[in-house]
């Protein structure tokens, strides 16, 4: 099988042409948007937009492809019955998983904060995936729709980097993928958490994962339809 090397962090990464899926993770209004989850644990959802311009660029060259892609959102059923009391707890104790914010209850299913934001949402034919937990593979068809498309690598981006993202990287690597996380299309409320995180997914010869910056992403890959 034919491969396009990316430069990469600790070493190239050596990407399979249509048997890799991008995977953006948790581009939801209610982490990105005031008024969301994200807002009412005190964070300045600002610091996320970053990573929106980023995740667009890579997500228009994977469709231009007709390569996989995935989104996935955290979400909760309205009778908050696959939210553990222990998550639910957590958090600004006044407004909590399940609570009417503006836009709608916070990480419930089908309420408008809720849902991808705009710019990147899904179109017909791409997966989604709502996850009861931070890992996209916890309680989800995310292995079984992979495993249906021949997907062996995952392109990562999404937020926030140390929690969602960093979660789904872990679960993918115990699961035998190759992951190259992109380094400009993922974002925290916390940039020394990002940094971090990037940092640990490579240490130790890749222990996690591969990084690479945007740039070095799109240059490799090879013509789109």
């Amino acid at each position: 099988m034919s491969t396009t090397p990316i430069a990469a962090r600790p070493f190239q990464f050596d990407l399979q042409p249509g048997r890799a899926a991008l995977v953006i993770i948790d581009m939801q209004r209610d982490f990105i948007e005031p008024g969301g989850f994200g807002e009412s644990l005190g964070n300045d959802v600002s610091l996320l937009e970053a990573a929106v311009g980023p995740t667009l660029a890579l997500l228009q060259a994977w469709r231009a492809r007709g390569w996989p892609v995935v989104h996935t959102r955290e979400s909760h059923l309205p009778d908050l019955s696959d939210c553990p009391p222990a998550k639910r707890s957590r958090g600004n104790p006044s407004l909590r998983i399940g609570d009417a914010g503006p836009g709608g209850r916070l990480l419930v299913r089908g309420e408008p904060g809720n849902q991808i934001i705009p710019t990147l949402a899904p179109i017909d034919g791409e997966i989604v995936i709502d996850k009861p937990g931070k890992g996209a593979f916890y309680a989800t068809p995310l292995q079984a729709e992979l495993q249906a498309r021949g997907v062996t690598q995952l392109v990562v981006a999404g937020v926030t980097t140390e929690v969602c993202v960093q979660t789904t990287l872990r679960e993918a690597n115990d699961r035998g993928y190759d992951c190259l996380l992109v380094e400009e299309a993922t974002a925290s409320y916390f940039p020394a958490f990002k940094a971090a995180t990037i940092e640990m997914v490579v240490a130790q010869g890749g222990i996690v994962g591969w990084a690479a910056p945007l740039a070095a992403v799109l240059a490799a890959l090879p013509d789109g339809a």
